[in-house]
């Protein structure tokens, strides 16, 4: 074993010599072992994490790879959920989520705002539910296209009307809407 060593700090000792003999750079050989290796050189930087929806919202919790939907539409739902609870408190859900605590779609994303209505916490039951997903998502797309609160309402309610339960989500204030 000790020959194996030797042979291997001799071939080290002349890979070097011929290194420096070869080069037209006065630096000593040293210098070019020092160097990062040139794919290290064009990585890209790392992005954001995959849990992260925009930087003023907390990160999403774990698991949103394997969510009930993807990634993409799981995180518009909850990016949808916490900036607009002025739709989405009169948004009901239907997944049976009412047994947990839920009044409503809302409550199936955010769990817990400060007092200036921020998002401090979500809730993990939106990842793997298809239901308040698909509701969320629906509300999302009638919205950006210039429905009312009461429109979306009453869109999501007939859509789920044969479904077997709902959230005691109170009605949109108002005639007209929001």
């Amino acid at each position: 074993m000790d020959w194996h060593r030797s042979a291997l700090v001799a071939l080290s000792s002349a890979a070097l010599f011929a290194a420096a003999a070869c080069s037209k750079n006065s630096e000593p050989p040293v210098a070019l072992a020092a160097q990062p290796p040139a794919q290290a050189q064009t990585r890209a930087p790392a992005g954001p994490p995959i849990n992260q929806i925009a930087a003023d919202l907390p990160l999403l919790p774990m698991g949103i790879t394997n969510g009930a939907r993807p990634v993409a539409v799981i995180k518009a739902a909850y990016e949808f959920a916490a900036r607009h609870p002025e739709v989405m408190n009169y948004i009901p859900c239907f997944c049976g989520c009412e047994r947990a605590g839920h009044k409503g779609n809302h409550d199936c994303f955010v769990a817990g705002r400060d007092d200036a209505g921020d998002v401090t916490h979500w809730d993990v039951h939106g990842i793997s539910c298809q239901v308040c997903i698909d509701v969320a998502y629906e509300a999302r797309q009638m919205h950006e296209s210039g429905a009312t609160v009461r429109a979306i309402r009453k869109a999501i309610d007939e859509r789920y009307a044969a479904w077997p339960t709902q959230t005691p989500t109170p009605m949109p204030p108002g005639r007209g809407g929001h």
